[in-house]
């Protein structure tokens, strides 16, 4: 899937550290904006289990990536967590 066929509301995985927000390559998020200028970017929101927001990022298409069939879901602790 290419960033085209990206779109509102897919489940992405981050595929880079971004350890100053928080979310590491792996973390599932959501896209909840698409936008188109000045270049190809999407907000992406990172919730925690009870529902939460945990990030809200703006990330290009190089950061993310498509959720696949064959991807194998885990969990980790966040240092946030109480």
């Amino acid at each position: 899937m290419n960033s085209e066929q990206l779109q509102l509301l897919n489940t992405v995985i981050v595929t880079v550290d971004l350890s100053d927000e928080e979310v590491l390559a792996g973390d599932i998020g959501t896209i909840v904006e698409v936008y188109s200028i000045p270049y190809p970017a999407y907000e992406v929101e990172f919730v925690n289990p009870n529902g939460t927001t945990r990030a809200l990022l703006t990330l290009s298409s190089a950061q993310i990536r498509p959720l696949l069939e064959n991807d194998v879901l885990t969990t980790r602790q966040s240092a946030l967590a109480v």
